[in-house]
């Protein structure tokens, strides 16, 4: 006699498998998205522009300390005020097109 199992949960896709408190690329992951990296090294102001969009704030403040402790307090990075003004100030580039990466991962993920 055969055995029938019904199943009673679909498996679905989790937005657990993504680490919600943390970057969702490193700073120096430039190849992961060409086209932020190309945007933030040829367009820097622009980019700044478009994060602070994202992020409902002005466009003087895309590029700058507040807007990267902003976001990392928002989704509970761990992090530091220390270290995002490090950030910010010595790899400018970097730590925007790291934000605007996050941002567009999260956008997808549909938890921005």
């Amino acid at each position: 006699m055969a055995c029938h199992h019904v199943v009673t949960n679909q498996p679905q896709f989790s937005v657990a498998s993504i680490a919600r408190n943390s970057w969702q690329t490193g700073l120096f992951d430039c190849c992961s998205d060409c086209k932020v990296c190309a945007c933030g090294t040829f367009g820097f102001c622009c980019l700044g522009c478009k994060v602070a969009k994202d992020m409902g704030e002005c466009c003087c403040c895309g590029a700058s300390v507040a807007m990267r402790t902003l976001y990392r307090s928002r989704y509970r990075i761990p992090g530091t005020l220390l270290c995002d003004c490090c950030t910010a100030l010595c790899c400018a580039p970097c730590s925007l097109c790291q934000l605007k990466r996050d941002i567009n991962i999260r956008k997808e993920l549909g938890i921005f």
